[in-house]
């Protein structure tokens, strides 16, 4: 489906608008927070485990760059926030009657020794916490002290809560954005929505308010930006379509005017032969397509100048409102919302849904933890194997977009796709996807996230023929020929997943059929390709169809 923003002129809905005007020696006293007693938080800890405690978006563009090689993941030097005695207060300071219930569950369920009430104070201790965090959240558009920041980021609520090998981990990590990558964490992707740099997520059931005047602009900007950047595409294109036009006819014409000695003593040249009369027919043929290609291109060019004032003149009415870095508080709740709900995703119903991270549920290493670093790193891996997984076409071009990555503090093992693209921007908008940062296997739910990505672009750009063209409409009739039982999208991330960790490997771990499917539309890079056809004759089979189909111009 095409996008018509702005396609006749300004968009209506914009002119509507312009019309208008830490140590466990330093562990803090809680008494000392909130006036009353707490209980010894510290001896609850040392004694480990209570009994019955749970355990666990042709090539013609490339959006951002490609993903920068990760030569150094952590700091020389650890940062000492983590051993400040007053991290636990600042980290609930300030937050009211929230905080104080937040306190105040904590201390029941670790000092209660009953499997039964723990169970109980455990799950009111979630519900207070993300109530708490809710807040925290919409201060997060702010500088936040680094105790608040952390605990948004990595879910850390008090350093003693991690033993001494993990607290050491966390105090080396980086804590700036350096890679300039579109991977977030949490309280970074807070700020930015709250601040206007990235719209907030779509829901079905939350929609901007017309009366909300900021967030309207912000997405018609969004939208005359998506028009703008898909006719300067367009442009590039048609421009490419006439330069090579422009060859083809020189080519032509040097044909035609090479001679060719007839006899030495007549010292003419011959008559063109049977070659250069085509070439007069092609020449022809060559200069009327270069008449309707100059006209296209000027068409585009209106297009993207109409697209270009556009953006300006937003721009210029955003400024007038007070600028996009106003911070939206709205739009900060309704994002928090939503990744509530992405949390609950992660983890799935049987899951951890503890919310602060503690070393009794931490069990990953350095390189297996969800930290920026580590997600660009894996995120270049899978491309290298499957290098058009980020690549969306829009109207015959094909750009490479990474989509936003946002990093969530929780004991999930499934990454998914929020949402593919932009409904306000299908061209050049990035796509999100959510990560935990803290599961069994980072590649595994790395790859879950690319693999329903994956899915959900094709669906997209398939639309109303998603269940018989494409990827999609032949994974589907094969899920059918199988009389296949549950969600067809769980059964392809699980068959991508195959792909790229076995099938890649040469192991062969699907069905034939969707080998085959996999092989032609989501293909390997071409140096695996070699590789694997001489590994197996089921490769072998697979790469002499592509040559099949590049031969008979249907590939």
């Amino acid at each position: 489906m095409a996008d018509t923003a702005f396609q006749d002129g300004m968009d209506p809905e914009l002119a509507a608008l312009l019309k208008t005007t830490g140590s466990k020696n330093g562990a803090p006293d809680f008494s000392s927070i909130f006036g009353e007693g707490g209980g010894d938080l510290e001896e609850v800890l040392d004694a480990g485990p209570a009994e019955g405690r749970e355990t666990s978006e042709v090539v013609a563009g490339d959006i951002g760059g490609r993903f920068p090689e990760i030569t150094k993941r952590f700091e020389d030097s650890p940062h000492s926030y983590f051993s400040d005695p007053n991290y636990y207060k600042i980290a609930l300071s300030g937050e009211g009657d929230s905080a104080t219930r937040v306190h105040g569950v904590l201390q029941k369920y670790l000092n209660c020794k009953d499997p039964k009430d723990r169970s109980v104070f455990r799950q009111q201790f979630i519900t207070a916490f993300w109530e708490f965090l809710g807040i925290v959240a919409k201060k997060s558009a702010g500088k936040l002290p680094p105790a608040k920041r952390f605990l948004l980021r990595f879910g850390i609520l008090h350093p003693v809560f991690l033993d001494e090998e993990t607290r050491s981990l966390f105090s080396k990590l980086i804590v700036e954005d350096e890679l300039g990558q579109p991977v977030y964490y949490l309280d970074e992707w807070l700020k930015n929505v709250g601040t206007g740099s990235i719209q907030p997520s779509t829901t079905d059931e939350v929609q901007v308010s017309r009366s909300n005047t900021s967030a309207r602009f912000m997405q018609l900007l969004e939208k005359a930006q998506g028009k703008q950047e898909g006719s300067l595409g367009l442009l590039r294109a048609k421009d490419g379509e006439r330069h090579n036009l422009e060859q083809l006819l020189r080519d032509r014409v040097t044909v035609i005017v090479e001679r060719h000695p007839l006899d030495g003593r007549l010292a003419v040249s011959a008559p063109y032969s049977e070659g250069q009369k085509r070439a007069f027919v092609e020449v022809q043929e060559i200069l009327k397509n270069l008449i309707r290609t100059d006209r296209e291109l000027d068409i585009f060019l209106r297009d993207f100048h109409q697209a270009e004032e556009d953006v300006k003149t937003i721009q210029g009415k955003i400024a007038e409102e007070g600028g996009a870095n106003a911070v939206d508080t709205g739009a900060l709740s309704t994002e928090f919302e939503t990744v509530r709900q992405m949390v609950k995703m992660t983890v799935g119903r049987q899951g951890n849904h503890f919310p602060v991270l503690t070393s009794e549920y931490f069990h990953n290493g350095p390189n297996d933890t969800g930290f920026r670093e580590n997600v660009i790193s894996t995120l270049a891996a899978i491309e290298s194997i499957d290098p058009e997984c980020f690549y969306r076409v829009y109207r015959n071009k094909s750009n490479r977009i990474v989509p936003f990555v946002v990093l969530l503090p929780t004991y999930g093992d499934t990454g998914f796709c929020w949402e593919p693209f932009s409904r306000h921007n299908r061209a050049t908008s990035r796509g999100r996807i959510a990560i935990p940062m803290y599961p069994k296997n980072l590649n595994i739910a790395l790859l879950s996230a690319v693999g329903d990505l994956r899915w959900q672009v094709a669906k997209e750009k398939a639309s109303y023929y998603w269940m018989e063209e494409g990827l999609t409409g032949n994974y589907y009739q094969w899920f059918q020929k199988m009389k296949l039982k549950g969600n067809i999208k769980d059964y392809f991330v699980q068959d991508y997943i195959q792909w790229m960790t076995r099938e890649s490997e040469g192991t062969q771990k699907l069905d034939k059929e969707v080998r085959g499917i996999f092989w032609r539309f989501m293909p390997f890079s071409r140096p695996l390709k070699e590789k694997l056809k001489n590994r197996s004759f089921v490769y072998q089979e697979l790469y002499q169809r592509d040559l099949n189909r590049a031969m008979s111009d249907g590939y």
